[in-house]
């Protein structure tokens, strides 16, 4: 059957199957509208962790997943991985991986996300894998997170990969489709030439409340 992956806002998506409905990566402006199973939070940035919209669709039974620092601001019961970990909830499997900044300084030796302050999360959900990668440089480590149906990648530059640089993890990763996303301060369209210039990969744009339908 179907998975949908329907954008939000920012960083933000709904990934939804019969069964399922998880969130990624709430923030002020997405509107959400069904509750959630499943929440995750890749870090703390406001951009990424808006509290009101995640009371909003939590319901007693929600999973939330975040790292260590988000679960005094979220509240209540909020499991936490580290890189490399992973658990099922409900037949969905839940990876974190690393995600941080190795270019992209506040000031010197300063990076905007350090390693280990945030993650990215590979989801396993009727037998497809997605990949949110979170606010990210291009990191040796995603050259190791194997076969991926669709890659998030943030293409925003500033506090995360450019276009140029998320062409280049998106050639490395080689997942089969790849939605740019972050990408407050770049094109899109640039992205999608210079990927599919340098691969196979389908890329595909999605707007503000745009869905793509994985089968």
């Amino acid at each position: 059957m179907a998975i949908t992956i329907k954008s939000l806002s920012h960083a933000g998506f709904q990934i939804k199957t019969k069964d399922r409905n998880v969130y990624i990566d709430l923030e002020e402006h997405g509107k959400p509208s069904e509750k959630a199973d499943l929440i995750l939070v890749t870090h703390s940035h406001t951009d990424h962790c808006d509290l009101p919209k995640i009371k909003k669709v939590r319901k007693e039974d929600t999973v939330v997943i975040a790292p260590a620092d988000c679960v005094s601001k979220i509240g209540g019961d909020v499991k936490t991985l580290r890189p490399g970990e992973e658990t099922t909830i409900d037949n969905v499997t839940v990876k974190a991986v690393d995600a941080y900044n190795c270019k992209r300084f506040r000031s010197p030796g300063n990076p905007f996300h350090p390693k280990g302050f945030g993650v990215g999360y590979l989801i396993t959900i009727e037998g497809k894998k997605i990949y949110h990668a979170g606010d990210t440089d291009f990191i040796p480590e995603m050259r190791q997170v194997g076969h991926v149906d669709v890659a998030l990648l943030p293409t925003g530059d500033t506090y995360t990969m450019d276009n140029d640089e998320a062409a280049l993890a998106a050639v490395a990763i080689n997942p089969k489709t790849v939605i740019p996303m972050h990408s407050w301060n770049t094109n899109p369209e640039d992205f999608k030439k210079k990927v599919e210039a340098n691969s196979k990969i389908n890329v595909q744009i999605l707007r503000v409340d745009e869905e793509y339908n994985i089968r």
